[in-house]
């Protein structure tokens, strides 16, 4: 049974891979990155919710078994989107952990499903904020998993829409303190959706740990100008291990570090 190690006291965890899993190449080398730099979890989409039906949509099952092959290879666990209930026991066979995103912090029946589905296995849930929801909606949409007997859960702010342009979404870095005030689930931040451009990401990464978060979402790519998806927002390996150097060294400021 894996377990995202947000209980482990003074850690933040990373979780970083592609936007889009696209083929085997790509995630070997992701794979092989992370593992080099010490890292323990790979991320990335085998199934693609999209604003416009004509965008890369993901492999599906191919995605999935691609990175589960990269992962097993490097001894990496897996994080994936669940987008739909035909595909909770699909995915829950090959990953280690699900992610719900965005468009779905509302989809109460997807949420009762996963919730029911993780029941017995407590396979960790990351759950993203809406891109308009208030906390208070957020967390009161988390119950929908609890109560299906599932615990193990990370919260996930990934920015909201706001009035401002200037950025993809409008992170909200108060979230961090407020999730640790008023609730005992761990947070994580997601600082590539809320910066849609790689020179946003640096400063977001490291006002989130400054903020406390227990864990980061991190989006890195081979050739992120070849991506099928959100390449502006995607770091390079050299430029994510660059970023990672500054990153652990504020960790240690705050008595942590990042695994």
């Amino acid at each position: 049974m894996s377990y995202i190690p947000y209980h482990e006291p003074g850690t933040i965890t990373m979780l970083a891979g592609p936007c889009s899993i696209e083929d085997s190449e790509q995630m070997i080398e992701v794979a092989q990155t992370l593992k080099r730099l010490g890292l323990r979890w790979l991320r990335g989409g085998a199934f693609k919710p999209r604003t416009s039906p004509y965008s890369f949509q993901g492999l599906g099952e191919e995605g999935l078994q691609i990175m589960s092959a990269a992962a097993k290879q490097c001894g990496l666990s897996t994080l994936t989107e669940v987008v739909d209930t035909k595909n909770i026991e699909l995915i829950m066979s090959y990953v280690d952990a699900l992610q719900i995103g965005t468009r779905n912090m509302a989809n109460f029946e997807l949420l009762k499903a996963i919730g029911g589905a993780t029941a017995q296995n407590h396979k960790p849930i990351l759950f993203k904020r809406g891109m308009a929801a208030t906390i208070d909606e957020w967390l009161s949409a988390t119950e929908y998993l609890t109560q299906g007997g599932n615990p193990n859960i990370m919260l996930c702010e990934r920015g909201i829409r706001t009035y401002e342009t200037a950025t993809r979404f409008t992170l909200d870095i108060a979230a961090v303190p407020v999730i640790h005030k008023r609730s005992l689930l761990p947070i994580c931040v997601d600082v590539s959706h809320p910066a849609g451009h790689v020179d946003l990401v640096p400063a977001l990464a490291k006002a989130a740990i400054a903020a406390g978060c227990d864990a980061l979402m991190i989006e890195i790519h081979p050739c992120p100008q070849k991506a099928k998806s959100d390449g502006p927002q995607q770091l390079t390996m050299a430029h994510f291990e660059e970023l990672l150097v500054e990153l652990r060294n504020i960790a240690a400021a705050v008595g942590k570090v990042i695994v």
